[in-house]
């Protein structure tokens, strides 16, 4: 997959948020975060489920209304200029929003109604989206009988019928096959290169890798903003070495008391360590495993992934709550 094409992102900021909370009674589900997207990026939410994305979309796109703290979309206050936003942004759900008995045809003119298309411009946009989405040839099929990498394509054309400036994707590729999801991120590159900003919520880290910046969040909290590539440089903090032993879990359980190492994580077939002194390492954990008739059969230094940066910060503000 290549990596993302769009026009070199202004200064001007597409989306500002600054403290932003939301609480439902006393549950925080978006607790105090900030953060501004650049015109003309592909801005990815990365976290869990559970973690507050959802909920902040959701705010953005004027649907939530937020408990404290202020945003701003295309210039407009999320709070009382929630009408404006929500015509100048494109948002599709995780839910796609299709209407399952009506035609591939029928949902792209409905959704340009909604949007006001004006008339005169009906058949061009009817035509833009049948053709970003690959989708003429099944244009009079209903679309509760189109296979789900279909129908993904069809909610995002219907999206984005109004040209906006702006495009909300919530969990765009959940439940959608691999070839499937690798062919969406070639639409989303190709609205970022025609100067779309493209906001996109995630729990995948490979989507997360071709983002131009990624917001991390976790328990309604942001832990981390950057690039990429930024995050993997800066998130670990340390050395990370790859350990395989066998039997696997029970070489985890002895190893996840040894002061050598800084945080332990299962990763496949082996298991991730993040150290201060490598050497130091090497050394101590032969002996810790040998202590109970174990043995590494490798240990390997490697480059951390965004999904290591990802465990380490989780498991970083896992601490910060109990020892708080």
């Amino acid at each position: 997959m290549n990596g993302p094409t769009p026009g070199i992102p202004t200064a001007e900021a597409a989306v500002e948020v600054s403290h932003l909370v939301k609480r439902f009674g006393e549950f925080t589900a978006v607790d105090d975060i900030s953060f501004r997207v650049r015109r003309g990026e592909i801005f990815g939410f990365l976290g869990p489920n559970g973690a507050g994305k959802s909920t902040t979309i959701r705010m953005l796109c004027g649907l939530l209304a937020p408990t404290a703290g202020t945003g701003r979309v295309g210039g407009f206050d999320i709070a009382a200029e929630s009408e404006r936003i929500k015509e100048r942004i494109g948002y599709m759900s995780q839910r796609f929003s299709l209407y399952e008995d009506l035609t591939v045809l029928e949902n792209i003119d409905f959704y340009a109604d909604v949007y006001d298309v004006e008339p005169a411009r009906m058949a061009e946009r009817r035509a833009w989206v049948l053709e970003l989405t690959r989708l003429g040839d099944r244009r009079h099929s209903l679309t509760g009988e189109l296979p789900m990498g279909l129908k993904q394509r069809l909610a995002l054309g219907c999206a984005v019928i109004h040209e906006p400036p702006i495009l909300f994707l919530d969990e765009p590729t959940s439940g959608v096959d691999p070839v499937s999801r690798r062919a969406f991120w070639e639409l989303i590159y190709g609205m970022a290169a025609r100067g779309i900003t493209v906001f996109v919520t995630t729990h995948y880290m490979d989507e997360a890798e071709h983002c131009d910046r990624l917001a991390m969040i976790y328990r309604g909290r942001l832990i981390a903003l950057g690039s990429p590539v930024e995050m993997k440089e800066q998130g670990g903090h340390g050395t990370l070495l790859e350990i395989e032993a066998d039997p696997l879990m029970e070489a985890l359980e002895l190893l996840e008391g040894e002061p050598a190492i800084r945080e332990l994580a299962v990763f496949g077939a082996t298991l991730h360590a993040l150290v201060g002194d490598e050497e130091q390492a090497r050394q101590a954990i032969p002996r810790r495993l040998a202590a109970r008739g174990l043995r590494a059969s490798a240990i390997t230094r490697i480059q951390p992934t965004l999904e290591d940066v990802f465990v380490s910060l989780i498991e970083r503000a896992d601490r910060g709550r109990e020892e708080g």
